[in-house]
């Protein structure tokens, strides 16, 4: 049953906000040995205390953050401002994790999740939370993570970009096939378990993508098409994936499958073509063995286009299945034109986009550059890169297979010094070998885009230290209902080129 807090276990409020059970709020860890109703000090908190905590902010994966006796405590489902009863699930040396049985003071900003399985799904972490809430809890994170690991007590921060409707506006789904009681499932993983759940009307997805999962599960179904089952290490259909151009309306349906076998493949593609007009291409991508990765390296087109055709802003896209694109167009374009706009291109410029995937940054900011450089290590990202510059008419933008890193101090050492650097890592940020060679190449200004604000702090006091300054950083929300922010910070030299050089 899903509760105020959107989470569902035992101990926490039903819905109509009473506790479902009672917590031994003295007894603890030890019932044998009886326990002061609260823990007088932080060092004698045990598993199964209970403790009543007042939440200041959101985390960085969307659960409340309060203290008790100045430890910090992480509590799943709790807001800001509200104060609350909580029972220790776990005990660590910096922190406490607890579970949330009643909320004592409710903070206004808590609404009910519009989604049946939110408690569960864990594929989101803010629907309890207004979206005016949600932005100024992000804004907060951003300035929390900037003071916490660059030491940076007022942050240059622009408000937030949001969206009107922060609703619908994912662009691809995909969800892994099981079975469940009723029949064939399609879904995620529960947050933490192997239990998938169903995920029927997804409220962030494009309802055209739900319609598409819904009808292929159906015709699953009725061809009697075995989806794989993990444990018995047997079936046939793994995921179904599912991406909507916002330009044309046109589907791209793909069948993820655990061997080279896919029976009834011709009646499953006139089904499809029959049940969903809109699907304009049919492919099937084989994924052996137990990579956690969604799809293998072979796919073979079934039907219909074999790529997606896809605009952002003025450029145009050719996406085939296994493609990388921003799952938020609408937001992509905000994003890239603090992109654009931190790069102060003036047509003269040689860009250097690392971590280039396919190359959607680089393309965007080529009009304005003399040269754009975009570096990547998957050779396939490389393929759609150019093929992504061929199809927007871009020639004055290069794509290279490799690693920043190396690339970078190689092209330097040729005398090809960039002007401006920009760099999209994963969550992990910039690696330390790759702010070096951007430390050593020393272009006028850098731009980073980091969807870690933990990870972009930490990079950005190296960067400091190394003779930048942080002229302002933009965040954008790209995933609403979700803890994620995306930011937009640029750097630039404190001193002329010239000036560098002497160092």
């Amino acid at each position: 049953m899903r509760n105020e807090t959107g989470r569902r276990s035992a101990g926490k409020p039903n819905r109509e906000g009473g506790p479902s059970r009672k917590p031994e709020w003295s007894k603890g860890g030890r019932p044998s040995a009886p326990r002061p109703a609260h823990p007088a000090t932080a060092e004698d908190v045990r598993a199964g205390d209970g403790i009543v905590v007042t939440v200041k902010r959101i985390g960085i994966n969307g659960e409340g953050v309060g203290y008790y006796k100045r430890k910090a405590v992480f509590i799943e489902g709790a807001l800001p401002g509200e104060v609350v009863k909580a029972k220790v699930a776990k005990v660590e040396p910096g922190y406490l994790q607890a579970d949330l049985v009643e909320i004592e003071k409710k903070s206004p900003d808590r609404q009910v999740p519009p989604c049946a399985v939110y408690d569960s799904c864990g594929g989101c972490q803010l629907q309890h939370m207004t979206y005016e809430a949600q932005l100024r809890a992000k804004e907060e994170l951003v300035r929390e993570s900037f003071q916490r690991y660059a030491g940076i007590d007022r942050l240059p921060l622009r408000p937030i970009l949001g969206m009107d409707d922060p609703w619908a506006y994912r662009n691809k789904a995909q969800l892994q096939a099981g079975r469940g009681e009723s029949g064939l499932v399609a879904g995620l993983y529960s947050l933490g378990t192997r239990q998938l759940v169903d995920i029927s009307g997804c409220a962030v997805h494009d309802p055209r993508l739900n319609e598409a999962v819904e009808k292929t599960k159906r015709i699953l179904e009725e061809l009697d098409i075995p989806v794989y089952e993990e444990k018995k290490r047997q079936g046939i259909v793994k995921t179904i994936a599912v991406r909507v151009s916002r330009r044309t309306g046109k589907l791209q349906l793909t069948l993820v499958t655990a061997g080279d076998r896919f029976p009834d493949s011709r009646r499953f593609v006139q089904a499809a073509r029959r049940e969903l007009p809109q699907v304009g291409s049919i492919s099937h991508n084989i994924h052996k063995g137990g990579s956690p990765l969604v799809f293998g390296e072979k796919t073979i087109h079934l039907w219909g286009e074999d790529k997606l055709e896809e605009t952002l802003g003025e450029l145009r896209f050719s996406l085939s299945p296994r493609a990388f694109f921003q799952l938020n167009p609408q937001q992509t374009v905000k994003l890239y034109g603090a992109v654009q706009e931190a790069a102060a291109l003036s047509g003269s410029e040689l860009v250097v986009d690392a971590y280039c995937g396919t190359g959607t940054i680089g393309l965007w900011l080529a009009a304005g550059a003399r040269e754009v450089r975009g570096i990547e290590l998957l050779p396939e990202a490389v393929l759609d890169a150019r093929d992504n510059a061929r199809t927007s008419g871009i020639d004055n933008a290069r794509f290279y297979e490799g690693r920043a890193e190396e690339l970078l101090p190689e092209w330097v050492r040729q005398g090809v010094r960039p002007d401006v650097v920009v760099v999209d890592p994963p969550r992990t940020g910039c690696g330390r070998e790759l702010l070096d060679a951007v430390l050593a190449a020393r272009p006028t200004r850098l731009v980073y885009v980091s969807c870690n604000p933990a990870t972009l702090a930490k990079d950005a006091k190296v960067l400091l230290a190394g003779g930048y300054r942080l002229e302002w950083a933009q965040p954008v929300d790209m995933f609403p209902q979700t803890s994620q922010v995306m930011l937009v910070r640029k750097q630039s030299m404190m001193f002329s080129r010239s000036e560098c050089y002497r160092l």
